[in-house]
């Protein structure tokens, strides 16, 4: 079923996720400050982790008829599904546990997010938290069914579900190349279970803040990492999945892991700054009448090619 990695994988797979998210905050920040014409300096670049040791401070939040567990939960699991979904991404030729069903493990793990923020919206006994955790629910299913196709189109191509054989099956031409619909499919989803950018509805502004209006201390710190997390586990994702992996010449494969891995994470946060925030019943209709379908022929087409082979 599995193969485990070096002993260090464990431990490397999460640091480098956090120092991934880090540069995302920070990449954001430092863009913030130009839309504003403000000078761009370090103190803007470390603006975002100056809150941290505050938050780590702070007093959680009081109301009058929370259920503490489910929010507790939901705030840990937010970034924990993200941690836990990196345990797969081959960086070169290293990762922490090579399953042969990682592509599953890792869309699982994105499911457990569901929860996790659904939790952290009904916890609080809130109405716009709770308004906040319906609307990712509202919006769940016409992003998950066009990324599950997504996902599925380069596990047939690979005919595996093993991350690195699909990085693998990709020798002489990347899957972004002749699976487009799916790459695009698979970045949109990236964003929507981190609910940024045209996905930040459960977060809006209208709201409050959605499932963030009644958070504040470590439970704020929690959520907003996570969203970060699982961006920049996203991007990682991608590159085995529709970039090749490591593959690329003159540098090693963990190396060429990270270059691809950066480059997908400013694409994303590029995009999520310049696109505006989706109506929820406008993307579900857009999703189910457009996205589906063409998810599903995507998907056809490595179906064709394996049987052609």
């Amino acid at each position: 079923m599995s193969e485990a990695g070096e002993w260090w994988t464990p431990l490397a797979a999460p640091g480098l996720l956090l120092v991934l998210a880090v540069l995302a905050t920070t990449g954001n920040a430092v863009l913030d400050a130009r839309s504003a014409g403000r000078p761009v300096t370090l103190a803007t670049a470390v603006r975002p982790l100056l809150g941290v040791p505050r938050a780590l401070a702070a007093q959680p939040r009081r109301l009058p008829t929370p259920d503490v567990l489910l929010w507790r939960a939901g705030a840990v699991t937010v970034p924990v599904a993200a941690v836990l979904s990196t345990l797969v991404i081959p960086v070169g030729s290293h990762v922490a546990a090579d399953l042969s069903v990682g592509v599953v493990w890792f869309n699982a793990m994105e499911v457990l997010t569901w929860a996790g923020l659904w939790l952290a919206g009904w916890g609080p006994d809130s109405v716009f938290s709770l308004i906040g955790g319906y609307r990712f629910l509202a919006l769940g299913l016409a992003y998950e069914l066009p990324l599950m196709f997504a996902l599925i189109s380069t596990a047939t191509g690979a005919q595996s579900l093993r991350v690195n054989d699909i990085a693998d099956a990709q020798h002489g031409l990347w899957y972004a190349v002749w699976m487009p619909v799916a790459f695009v499919v698979y970045l949109a989803g990236v964003l929507a279970f981190s609910f940024l950018g045209p996905f930040a509805y459960p977060a809006g502004r209208d709201l409050a803040g959605g499932v963030l209006a009644e958070a504040s201390g470590v439970d704020r710190l929690l959520l907003q990492a996570g969203r970060w997390l699982w961006l920049a586990s996203g991007a990682a994702m991608a590159v085995p999945l529709f970039l090749g992996g490591g593959a690329g010449p003159g540098l090693p494969g963990w190396v060429w892991s990270l270059v691809k891995t950066l480059l997908v994470l400013g694409l994303l946060v590029w995009v999520m700054r310049r696109v505006p925030v989706a109506r929820a019943d406008r993307y579900v209709e857009f999703a189910w009448v457009v996205l589906i379908p063409l998810t599903i022929a995507q998907t056809l087409v490595p179906a064709l090619v394996v049987l052609a082979r």
